[in-house]
């Protein structure tokens, strides 16, 4: 065989040079082809060049013992998969254990402080795996040395009392539903890590975690009250003004009562309207005195109460008796306190009506409804949210009240509402909402899972032994089948507390404004914003 027809990886065998074209059947130049076109003898060469080269390289870094050597890179965790970074965070919860164990603050960086300040040592007990992880390159440093506790009884204490609130923490989480975990939940008042707390602000967190005052209007009457309280009795330290040190002694009292029970979105909006008016008397010119901005801070307050919830009521029972005539039979949901006054005031003008209350687990907020209805003389009836459509077969029409009417113009009220609402929809009842301008907020929100609040799923267990005749085989029951229900590993309870209607199934929003539609809650929201200077 020719050995010019050989076959090589980029050549044609048997191609000869084309006249015109020279360069046509040459091989190309290009370093696969030198690699593998290479003989024997320039391999062995090209190979022994590199081999000294590398030995060059070696030699170059031994020379230079002081040389650091460069750890590498650390990712980010946006580029990190998944698994990397739940695998990160559980290291660095170990960590944190480790640290909390050995007597360390709990943040790397200010344990690596405090061990360079002691030369190493801490309370930390010999051979312990303590890792602090505060290095840039997350590499960890043990420490071994022997460093007698300062107060071994009270560590423990602390320790004790930490591994009992997570227990219970733990033990709150157990057969909850996994993808709702982000909700906040109401929670028994711990003082543990506020300072200087007012006592009307701890007994307001109490009714509020155990739902003694309930309702938006109540909860934001209750904490505005509560907050004028403690700035008339507030007194700043002789370095500072009271115009700017009331701020910074209200935002613990803040962080308090939402560390207790997630506040209400009418609240948040109270809370930024009043640090919009604290802002305001820090920037007054001249300054004002203590008194002065004291004073002027309680008549806001004052003002705000009476003009934005007391006379919005009134304004707004004046509207909805337009819309109520003799011979209606109206149905509401739970209890309102401006619904309840417009029924009432509906009563006292010689209106003839009927009322109907629809009722649900686990508050029972309708029964006071309904009680003070039956006191009045107004003739009222009562359901279960489960028979609300049976309850529909006579209503002509639907009133209710709301805890925030959003951007979108969807009503965020009590869980229930949403059912009511689409239930009179799919039989073409009109639906009234009553809503002080107040509570429209600048949230667009289409569902109750992104941003709501959790009550105790304990509230819709009943585990008091029920007597049922048609159980004939235990007559007499000594317990409930759901006293243990967080034994079952299959069983989820859930409980929360509000819901969200979409506005194609309210007809009119009756406010202090007058009848609007729900679609307009972000003019009127951009309104009165620009109206009181608190725009954004």
């Amino acid at each position: 065989m020719d050995p010019s027809n050989k076959a090589t990886p980029l050549t044609i065998p048997g191609a000869k040079g084309i006249a015109g074209s020279s360069g046509m059947g040459q091989p190309m130049s290009s370093s696969y082809e030198n690699q593998w076109m290479l003989g024997d003898d320039k391999k062995h060469e090209r190979r022994k060049s590199s081999t000294v080269d590398s030995n060059k390289e070696n030699k170059d870094a031994s020379s230079q013992p002081n040389a650091s050597v460069q750890p590498p890179a650390r990712k980010s965790q946006k580029s990190m998969t998944k698994a990397e970074r739940r695998a990160l965070q559980e290291q660095q919860k170990l960590e944190k254990e480790r640290r909390v164990a050995a007597g360390l603050p709990k943040n790397a960086k200010k344990a690596a402080e405090l061990l360079a300040k002691t030369g190493g040592g801490s309370s930390v007990k010999s051979g312990s795996p303590l890792s602090v992880a505060g290095t840039p390159d997350n590499t960890t440093a043990s420490v071994g040395k022997s460093v007698t506790s300062p107060d071994p009884a009270a560590a423990a204490k602390k320790a004790a009392k930490k591994s009992a609130g997570a227990t219970s923490t733990a033990k709150s989480q157990k057969n909850q539903v996994p993808w709702l975990l982000h909700l906040d939940a109401s929670k028994r008042p711990d003082t543990m890590g506020f300072k200087d707390l007012h006592p009307a602000v701890k007994t307001l967190a109490l009714y509020f975690s155990e739902y003694k005052i309930v309702g938006s209007n109540a909860r934001c009457v209750a904490m505005l009250q509560t907050f004028s309280k403690v700035i008339e009795e507030h007194k700043p330290p002789a370095d500072a003004t009271f115009s700017r040190h009331i701020q910074k002694h209200l935002d613990p009292h803040i962080a308090y009562l939402l560390a207790t029970r997630p506040m209400s979105l009418s609240m948040r909006e109270c809370i930024r309207w009043l640090k919009k008016e604290m802002a305001d008397i820090v920037e007054e010119d001249p300054p004002l005195s203590d008194e002065d901005a004291r004073h002027r801070l309680m008549n806001r307050i004052e003002h705000f109460i009476r003009e934005r919830i007391t006379m919005a009521d009134q304004l707004i029972v004046q509207n909805g008796l337009q819309k109520i005539n003799d011979g209606e039979v109206i149905l509401t949901f739970g209890k309102s306190s401006v619904v309840e006054s417009l029924l009432l005031a509906t009563k006292k003008k010689g209106i003839n009506f009927k009322v109907i209350v629809v009722d649900s687990r686990p508050l029972f907020e309708g029964k006071h409804l309904l009680r003070r209805l039956a006191a009045a003389g107004i003739d009222c009836s009562y359901h279960l949210l489960s028979s609300v459509y049976v309850a529909l077969s006579s209503v002509t029409k639907v009133i209710m009240g709301a805890h925030a009417l959003l951007n979108n113009g969807a009503v965020y009220s009590r869980t229930g509402t949403s059912m009511v609402a689409m239930a009179a929809s799919d039989k073409q009842i009109p639906v009234m909402i009553c809503c002080e301008t107040y509570k429209f907020v600048n949230r667009t929100q289409v569902d109750s899972f992104v941003m709501n609040e959790i009550g105790n799923p304990d509230d819709l267990v009943n585990t008091k032994p029920m007597f049922n005749s048609i159980h004939q085989n235990h007559p007499n029951p000594t317990g409930s089948a759901l006293e243990n229900w967080r034994e079952q590993p299959n069983l989820r309870i859930l409980n929360l507390m509000y819901d969200v209607t979409p506005s194609k199934f309210i007809t009119l929003v009756v406010t202090e404004v007058g009848l609007i539609p729900c679609t307009s809650a972000p003019v009127i929201w951009r309104e009165y914003n620009e109206e009181f200077g608190k725009r954004g």
